[in-house]
């Protein structure tokens, strides 16, 4: 019998190394090499008699499609992010922070799709099967025809999917638990995570079975293990969220069947994950009466118009260096709006200390809400608020032009839905026949709706 040998595998990356070294020379990550154990035991995969592999069989595009490419998990929200819900033989990989609801949303998924008539499996390496109908009970799911079982064996888990007829729907929580018994390395590590999610994938191809696999993340919110995990899956989620807020957004990184970038919102309740189809009413603070210093910028999330309410404070600074605090946008963006507005209209914003904040803990990355940050700066330091019912939206250019953003005519039309009446935005966008609009080609417009003069 062949000796196990031992080799020293990179878990962000996958690269292989004679040696532990300190960082991988293939990505740059420090502390990242592990040792991994490889047995050096022959896998046999496709092989016929002679010794000779068995071809591959080929077709063309004309192949016929699934009868059925696509089954709803009764989840709006989770269907939209999917691309319009399950694909058969899909697989589909979901991280996030520890408690913020990736079991108790998918096992309100897998309820709902089995009390619909399909067949669903959800297998826990975490819980035993008494603690995952303990939480159902306490969702209302415990009346669900859901098949639970407790393993972490991926033999044990392939052979009682084999006694059974084929899963419309499989959960594996988590993949970090699973271990393949041809491995002698403890479960997580690179080579096991890598092993078992390779099985499974193949699995949900070859079978037809949709399989949901979540995963760990790391201090840095990135799925732990190695990377190649999320190339091997079709769609890759995460479920991001605040504890000190009560509302959690499922958004898709990846997805081979649908749009990436798509979010699905969510509010957390004792009953569970509640859907929240207008999600710009749960971002939106109190619009009753306009405060210095508030922009409603009209967002995009993937294919999803969203509002949401940007604050920004400006205060005189006691200090030599003035202090900076950002709240659910880029740092280094709110620092070029600030030394284009200081250089391009000659103010002293910069001198000031600066806190700006996205209301309800979104967090955006679009350019878009640049004017809308730009707008909020110059409504603190005027203390002029923005007209009622306005929203705001642009991309400011280092020259100080403000730009076209796409989507423009959905941004407004949201708006419109919403009850907005006026909206500032760049000049020559689409859809200024919907609502009242004041077009914006550069900053010095903008300032002239904020007079420092008389604030």
């Amino acid at each position: 019998m062949a000796r196990a040998t031992r080799r020293y595998v990179c878990r962000e990356c996958g690269a292989n190394f004679p040696k532990w070294r300190g960082f991988c020379d293939a990505c740059g990550t420090a502390d990242s090499v592990e040792e991994e154990t490889v047995s050096a035991r022959p896998r046999a995969f496709g092989v016929v008699q002679g010794g000779k592999s068995r071809p591959a069989e080929m077709t063309d595009l004309s192949v016929q499609s699934m009868d059925e490419p696509r089954r709803s998990t009764g989840m709006g929200e989770l269907d939209r992010v999917l691309g319009g819900g399950l694909v058969q033989g899909s697989a589909v990989l979901i991280g996030g922070d520890p408690g913020i609801g990736k079991s108790t949303l998918l096992l309100q998924a897998a309820a709902r799709l089995a009390g619909a008539g399909g067949n669903v499996v959800y297998v826990s390496g975490e819980e035993a099967t008494a603690q995952v109908a303990m939480r159902a009970r306490r969702l209302g799911l415990d009346g669900a025809a859901v098949r639970v079982a407790n393993a972490n064996a991926l033999g044990e888990i392939m052979a009682a999917l084999d006694a059974g007829p084929v899963p419309d729907l499989l959960v594996i929580d988590s993949i970090q638990t699973v271990f393949s018994e041809n491995l002698d390395s403890a479960p997580g590590t690179v080579a096991q995570v890598r092993a078992c999610g390779h099985d499974l994938v193949q699995y949900a191809k070859k079978s037809g079975a949709a399989v949901f696999l979540v995963g760990h993340v790391t201090k840095d919110g990135q799925i732990a293990g190695p990377r190649v995990l999320e190339h091997m899956v079709d769609t890759v989620l995460y479920f991001e969220g605040d504890r000190s807020h009560h509302f959690r957004i499922l958004r898709s990184v990846k997805n081979r069947f649908g749009a990436a970038d798509e979010i699905g919102v969510f509010e957390m309740a004792e009953q569970g994950l509640i859907e929240t189809p207008n999600p710009s009413a749960l971002f939106l603070g109190d619009r009753d009466e306009p405060v210095a210093g508030a922009a409603i910028f009209a967002g995009m999330e993937g294919s999803r118009p969203l509002l949401v309410e940007v604050q920004a404070l400006v205060a005189p600074s006691p200090l030599a260096t003035p202090r900076r605090a950002v709240v659910g946008w880029d740092s280094g963006r709110l620092a070029m709006i600030l030394a284009v507005l200081d250089t391009r209209l000659g103010l002293s914003i910069g001198q000031n200390e600066v806190y700006l904040n996205v209301a309800g803990g979104l967090r955006i990355s679009e350019p878009a809400a640049d004017l809308a940050v730009a707008a909020a700066l110059l409504s603190s330091l005027s203390g002029r608020p923005l007209p009622q019912a306005t929203v705001v939206f642009g991309e400011i250019g280092l020259s100080g032009a403000v730009r076209r953003v796409a989507r423009a005519e959905a941004r407004i039309r949201e708006a419109a839905r919403l009850g907005f009446e006026h909206a500032i935005l760049p000049a020559g966008s689409e859809g200024k026949d919907l609502i009242r609009t004041t077009e914006i080609g550069g900053l010095d417009r903008l300032l002239g709706l904020f007079p420092l003069e008389d604030g």
